[in-house]
């Protein structure tokens, strides 16, 4: 996701890959050190990100134990990883944000139309999974009548078609910029502010509360024994299974905030930004995709039996789908 800012840089300091071209901004013909070290860097993130929600994806498909309603939101969430790290990641790296500043291209928009999707894809799927957490946490009585499969796979599908939506909506709102006058500001305005209220900052915020009133329900629970007798009190799982869904959500919020709120307010000042930060702010924005599947693998006893079955082998060996997972 890229944005329309003032950038004051030559070409050679835009990024240490790319050269000027006759006006434009090119991949160098002749590499340095350094651009063969970020090269290197961004493909190890690509590879990790596709690798880890790999396992995340085959992992619940194919274990029984994991097919609950929270795993399969999991399941969502890591497909668009995955597809951040199959397709996002290589676009990122061929088409970058220095040289489609300069010299904007369809495949430019092509990236940014999928960055858009499948990060707002992202949010509204931990959305879901907050959603789910707020039943098993502060309505466990309710939570298997109210969060069941055709339910999840309502939200699933929402998740997915209003990211796609607003992605699509948003590029076609920066699309024909040439010689729009006085409509590129309007242009301006919708991806780099009406877009990031709908693809992050409202659902941040009803992110927050949910686990706001999560958080104080469980304290209260926490305090309250006599809760114990009426059944309705927090299990060791759900609370772990809440305690690690918060720290994947606190790990996005780390990765895309400084992003976002760059792209909304730094277009409002008349002041140059190197594009080094652009570049850097993009790259932690979806070094997220990457870390998710670490978190699960070191929270959850179950991911990581169910990723030593599949990393050793064993999963070709004979059916495994109905063991039990430690």
């Amino acid at each position: 996701m890229e944005t329309k800012v003032q950038v004051n840089n030559s070409f050679s300091d835009t990024h240490p890959c790319y050269e000027s071209d006759n006006a434009t901004c090119v991949f160098t013909s002749n590499p340095s050190v350094l651009c063969v070290m970020v090269y290197a860097f961004l493909g190890l993130l690509s590879v990790s990100s596709i690798c880890g929600n790999l396992l995340v994806t085959i992992s619940v498909i194919y274990f029984k134990q994991l097919h609950t309603p929270t795993n399969y939101l999991i399941l969502s969430l890591a497909i668009a990883d995955l597809l951040v790290g199959i397709v996002v990641f290589p676009f990122s790296m061929v088409f970058s944000v220095s040289s489609c500043l300069y010299h904007e291209t369809l495949f430019c928009r092509v990236r940014e139309s999928f960055d858009i999707w499948l990060s707002t894809c992202s949010i509204l799927n931990l959305c879901c999974i907050s959603i789910d957490r707020y039943y098993a946490v502060c309505q466990p009585l309710m939570y298997r009548a109210k969060i069941s499969q055709n339910v999840v796979v309502r939200m699933i599908l929402v998740s997915w078609v209003v990211s796609a939506l607003i992605g699509i909506a948003v590029i076609v709102g920066g699309l024909d910029n040439e010689g729009c006058g006085e409509r590129c500001l309007i242009d301006m305005v919708i991806e780099n502010t009406v877009g990031p209220i709908l693809s992050f900052y409202l659902p941040v915020i009803i992110l927050l509360c949910i686990y706001l009133k999560i958080y104080l329900v469980a304290r209260k629970q926490a305090r309250n024994i006599q809760i114990l007798k009426s059944g309705a009190t927090l299990s060791k799982t759900e609370r772990k299974a809440t305690k690690t869904l918060s720290i994947v959500l606190g790990v996005f919020l780390l990765c895309w905030t400084p992003f976002f709120l760059y792209i909304t307010f730094l277009p409002l000042n008349k002041f140059s930004v190197p594009v080094s930060v652009i570049e850097a702010l993009n790259w932690l924005a979806l070094s997220n995709s990457m870390l998710n599947p670490f978190i699960y693998a070191f929270f959850y006893s179950w991911f990581r039996a169910a990723f030593r079955v599949i990393i050793t082998g064993k999963l070709f060996q004979g059916d495994f789908a109905n063991i039990k997972l430690n």
